[in-house]
């Protein structure tokens, strides 16, 4: 099996990073978006301008009703995924970003919250990925998921013929356990918190609970329950074992939602990734302050750019994979 190689935030990624996009207006000069839609799914393709064809990046979205964008109605306002799109087509790396089942233009494809499992966004990621690497212009398809998209990319990863697997800030463990220890250390009321538990434990244990306090049913409402079930068992670190592709773990040191244990059971899943260490970014991937208040301001920043080593590191990579 090849040997771990690990990059390190260095002097060189943001001298790569500065070549890559050191004018904002020149690098939008240079992108090209298309809407995209399959199945009632919508999206947006973006492509390097003046490159008739290269390899293409599938970008999955995280939890909850962030869309293509890396945007949520909850107060997001990170534009993490569009961002990310633009800073790979300056570089000659089409990409397609699209909105979930039930998110934002892709709303007709979920009817009933209650009938959503987490193997509907895997079909979801799967036909994408399809769909792009039947494109003429696509030389071989990457799948990037953030965050839960990690999870649902590693699932899509063997139903759709991808060159490689890019995991951002990605749970490595079953959700109940990172779920857990974020509940534990919000600034929330210990009645909420014990309430929280409470109804986690119960979910764990395949109930459903019809006694949701107001303050916690954005989490918990009994509508999203069945979706919880069908995903907070699964183990990222056992499915990701189960593949043999090249992979990318990209790791945001100043992460509030995901821990370094998600990291290290994704690394020892597959000892051969390839490791990229942000040590001052945050779960959006941008670069923040230690301090907590900074690291949550930036979630509704959207002029803040991305950390400066994660775009020529994740160019890197799928040129490695999908020349």
């Amino acid at each position: 099996m090849p040997t771990r190689r690990a990059i390190l935030a260095s002097a060189s990624g943001a001298a790569l990073a500065a070549v890559l996009g050191h004018c904002a207006e020149a690098q939008e000069k240079n992108v090209t978006e298309q809407p995209w839609l399959l199945e009632g799914l919508t999206g947006t393709y973006t492509a390097p301008r003046e490159q008739p064809h290269g390899p293409a990046v599938l970008i999955i979205a995280g939890s909850g009703q962030t869309d293509r964008d890396g945007n949520n109605p909850g107060g997001i306002r990170a534009d993490t995924y569009r961002m990310l799109a633009h800073a790979l087509a300056a570089s000659g790396i089409r990409s397609l970003r699209y909105d979930k089942r039930g998110i934002g233009s892709s709303q007709s494809k979920l009817t009933r919250e209650e009938d959503l499992r987490f193997d509907h966004y895997v079909d979801d990621a799967a036909s994408a990925a399809r769909d792009l690497a039947g494109r003429p212009d696509i030389t071989g398809v990457v799948l990037a998921g953030h965050s839960e998209g990690g999870l649902v990319a590693i699932r899509a990863a063997s139903r759709a013929s991808v060159k490689g697997l890019v995991l951002l800030a990605s749970l490595g463990r079953p959700m109940g356990m990172p779920l857990r220890e974020q509940l534990l250390a919000a600034p929330i009321p210990a009645t909420a918190r014990a309430d929280a538990l409470r109804i986690l434990d119960q979910l764990i244990a395949g109930e459903r609970v019809d006694d949701v306090p107001a303050p916690l049913a954005a989490l918990f409402r009994p509508s999203v329950q069945p979706y919880l079930a069908s995903v907070l068992m699964l183990d990222p670190a056992a499915e990701l074992g189960k593949l043999n592709l090249p992979v990318l773990l990209v790791q945001a040191g100043r992460d509030l939602q995901i821990s370094e244990a998600d990291f290290a059971a994704l690394a020892k899943a597959r000892a051969d990734a390839t490791i990229l260490q942000l040590p001052e970014a945050n779960h959006i991937l941008k670069r923040v302050a230690a301090d907590r208040a900074t690291n949550l301001a930036a979630y509704a920043n959207p002029y803040l750019p991305l950390d400066p080593d994660l775009a020529p590191r994740l160019v890197e990579f799928i040129r490695s994979v999908a020349p």
